[in-house]
């Protein structure tokens, strides 16, 4: 009797488990029913939001559509995955039922006990008893709706943005000094929709407006976020430079400012050939030392220098590919050599192509490491061949001399002051022609060196005397603003402490 209760009641457990079952098999079909109507939906009412957007974005609808239909397609795989274990865990579910029900009509006690037993072992490994009835994924596809009001409203907010005014340029605010241009201006009316400001800027040697032909191109400064910018590490080889802002919103770019022109005063020069000692080869802005003493340069009159001497260099910063900027005519040049010889001797020497004839100019000099012997400074138009800077009364210089220990002095007029502090890197010559002064500078420190005092009667021009090794020239610089303002110091202490201000 205990083995038929025992077998009634799994008679009963298996009848409810292949309800629920059935029950579950049915939900899954429904579930999928579900997600096969809810992808569509989905599908459905993405194409209601994609009709309402542009039609740029008409070629997302694909992308999302598919995505959609990816879901679903997972989702369905893994309810007819479980629909499967559910079908075969019923079918044996089903059997163990049928054999059951069979084994209660068996008379005989043993034959009885032993199909009980292996009814209840079989219904222990059971699948059916194993089952998760519940699904492994939802029907819904609410993650995947879509919802562009947001869009919309953005695309309709970038549509109806106004065109930005144009920026107005504060002249009095703009600065010029150090080769740095900073750029201030402002909106004519407050715009809390400004995203960025476009700066532009070019070169040219006209007063005024920018001029349609003969300019350079615009160079631009793009997503400027402030209303302020300094452009710097510029190269002033003109007299001035045009400049415009032009304000953006997240939408359209405004009309450019009007442009303003700003004076950028610099000296230019670069070295002359017809005034290089023929063991120096001359090109634009650099000269090198020839060790041939001048064969296969240019022959002066079929005449080569015999002096022999180690390989020199001085070349400009601007030494490149590129040409030298083209002087403007009204530039203060001057022939340097006229109607004399190059200079000869031991005068290895190569002057600037400009003359300096009034106001204020700067220029630097960087000399090479292996440079034995340089000096650099200024003379009058007109040094004899045999001259060396420094050595006459119409020629001022800072010489380095480095053959055997350094030794560093200005001299002028065949006189030389020795000049206790270490040898810059980099050397800053200041010129103030109508001011009879010029002063040397550690370029990187801007501190005085030496400073010459006199009063020039002729226009002065760059010279360099260098032997074994090589300098750099900078031209195109501003008068410093820590030299300028030494100067304001200087001149307020009455005069320098230097001496060898001899008047010329």
């Amino acid at each position: 009797m205990e083995e038929r209760e025992t077998l009634q009641r799994i008679v009963s457990t298996l009848v409810n488990k292949n309800d629920e079952i059935h029950n579950f098999i049915d939900m899954l079909n429904h579930t999928i029913s579900n997600v096969q109507v809810n992808s569509s939906n989905a599908i459905s009412e993405l194409d209601e939001e994609f009709d309402g957007l542009y039609s740029v974005l008409h070629e997302m609808k694909g992308s999302m559509a598919n995505t959609i239909q990816q879901e679903e397609a997972r989702k369905i795989q893994a309810l007819q995955d479980q629909l499967s274990q559910c079908s075969r865990a019923l079918e044996g579910s089903e059997e163990l039922l049928e054999l059951a029900v069979q084994s209660l009509d068996i008379k005989n006690p043993v034959d009885l006990l032993e199909a009980a037993r292996q009814i209840k072992d079989s219904v222990t490994v059971a699948s059916a008893f194993r089952l998760s009835l519940k699904p492994k994924v939802s029907d819904s596809m609410t993650h995947m709706m879509v919802d562009f009001a947001l869009e919309k409203r953005m695309l309709q907010a970038v549509k109806f943005l106004p065109v930005p005014k144009a920026p107005e340029i504060d002249v009095a605010a703009c600065l010029v000094a150090d080769n740095c241009i900073t750029i201030s201006w402002r909106m004519p009316e407050e715009d809390s929709r400004i995203d960025h400001f476009v700066l532009e800027y070019r070169k040219t040697n006209f007063d005024g407006l920018p001029r349609m032909k003969g300019e350079q191109h615009w160079e631009v400064v793009d997503y400027i976020k402030a209303t302020q910018y300094t452009l710097s590490g510029l190269k002033f080889d003109t007299k001035y430079m045009n400049l415009r802002v032009q304000a953006c919103n997240k939408a359209v770019a405004g009309e450019y400012s009007d442009p303003v022109t700003l004076e950028t005063k610099a000296f230019v020069f670069s070295l002359d050939s017809t005034s290089s000692h023929l063991n120096l080869k001359v090109e634009d802005t650099y000269v090198e030392w020839d060790p041939t003493g001048g064969k296969g340069q240019e022959k002066i009159k079929g005449k080569e220098n015999k002096n022999s001497g180690q390989n020199l260099l001085l070349k400009s910063n601007r030494r490149s590919n590129t040409a030298s900027p083209k002087r403007s005519t009204n530039s203060p040049r001057t022939s340097a050599r006229g109607s004399r010889d190059r200079f000869a001797g031991e005068s290895y020497t190569v002057l600037g192509d400009t003359a300096v004839e009034s106001g204020q100019h700067y220029w630097e000099v960087r000399a090479q490491k292996d440079c034995k012997s340089y000096s650099v400074g200024v003379t009058y138009r007109n040094p004899g061949k045999f001259d060396q800077l420094g050595k006459t009364n119409s020629s001022w210089c800072i010489h380095v001399n480095n053959w055997l220990q350094t030794t560093f002095s200005a001299k002028h007029n065949n006189k030389a002051k020795t000049l206790d502090m270490p040898v810059p890197d980099r050397i800053g010559i200041y010129c103030d022609f109508d001011g009879g002064q010029l002063s040397f500078y550690n370029a990187s420190s801007k501190a005085l060196l030496h400073t010459f005092r006199t009063k020039f009667t002729q226009p002065l021009l760059p010279g360099f005397m260098i032997w074994c090794g090589g300098l750099t020239v900078s031209t195109g610089l501003q008068v410093p603003s820590a030299v300028k303002t030494l100067q304001k110091s200087e001149n307020g202490l009455g005069g320098s402490t230097t001496s060898l201000n001899n008047v010329a």
